[in-house]
């Protein structure tokens, strides 16, 4: 699959007609025809449904298309960052990314000691469901992560801990406990995000592990717990930044700490990734 497919994807459904894409790409008909049936190929499903008066998305079409535009609006912004001589990161200001739960309690507290502590510098929290937190992605500069990291391409520090907590529906019959033991949960079902999440199946030894399902995202996984189907472990971090009628948290008082860590690109530290580290380690041991 190749970005000049997409463009001619993106071309016809907006021109209306392969003639009249292939004057915007400036390409043959024929080449705007086969460039279309080369991505379709190499998808394996059908995008595009022709009549003799319409070119329509099929189904898959449509979903392939908001994707295709958000991708080239991506790369056309990559290409504006690279060619304008401006730094996008820098002395301008720092990106940290997370993919759940932020800095948890230390949240609002983290925002404005940096305001405070370092007014020159922009802070944006930033929200990528990966097992990076955006790093990878180039949706942030430093990450907040609380996974262990590919060490080849990153570097990290541990800045604090925290406890896990089993989430669970409000009239679960758990719901009365003060706490939980990670071979309780044997005999349920346990909602993991596996790019994401904080949770494995290798919490648990292998004769004691109870059932999994899989989710990518944390309101779709608080909604499933709501439902008293599945129960959820994550971090403490998620007890602040989530709260969701319906669903309540038991410590797991046997779990071991989850370690909260920055994470950066081993050849391209951030200028700020020190600023961050330091205050969030002294967030975390006050």
């Amino acid at each position: 699959m190749e970005l000049r497919q997409l463009r001619c994807l993106v071309a016809i459904v907006e021109a209306g007609s392969f003639t009249d894409a292939a004057v915007e790409l400036g390409l043959s008909q024929a080449q705007v025809s086969r460039t279309l049936a080369g991505l379709e190929n190499a998808l394996g499903v059908r995008l595009l449904r022709r009549t003799s008066r319409r070119i329509a998305p099929t189904a898959a079409g449509t979903r392939v298309l908001a994707r295709a535009r958000r991708v080239l609006a991506e790369t056309d912004e990559l290409v504006r960052e690279a060619t304008s001589g401006e730094a996008t990161s820098g002395e301008a200001g720092v990106r940290v990314g997370h993919a759940w739960s932020a800095l948890g309690r230390h949240t609002v507290d983290f925002q404005r000691r940096w305001a405070r502590t370092f007014p020159e510098v922009r802070l944006q929290l930033v929200r990528t469901n990966s097992a990076t937190a955006g790093l990878a992605e180039g949706a942030c500069d430093v990450a907040v992560v609380r996974s262990e990291p590919d060490r080849k391409r990153f570097s990290d520090v541990v800045v604090g801990l925290e406890r896990r907590y089993c989430a669970m529906a409000t009239d679960d019959a758990w719901a009365r406990r003060r706490f939980v033991r990670l071979h309780d949960l044997a005999e349920r079902t346990v909602l993991l995000d596996r790019r994401a999440g904080s949770t494995t199946p290798q919490l648990w030894p292998p004769e004691h592990r109870p059932a999994f399902e899989h989710t990518s995202d944390v309101d779709d996984w608080l909604t499933a717990v709501s439902s008293g189907r599945v129960v959820g472990i994550t971090s403490e971090a998620t007890l602040t930044q989530y709260r969701r009628s319906g669903v309540v948290f038991r410590r797991v008082r046997d779990a071991p700490p989850i370690p909260v860590r920055v994470l950066w690109w081993r050849d391209e530290r951030h200028p700020h990734t020190g600023k961050v580290v330091d205050l969030l380690t002294e967030l975390y041991r006050g």
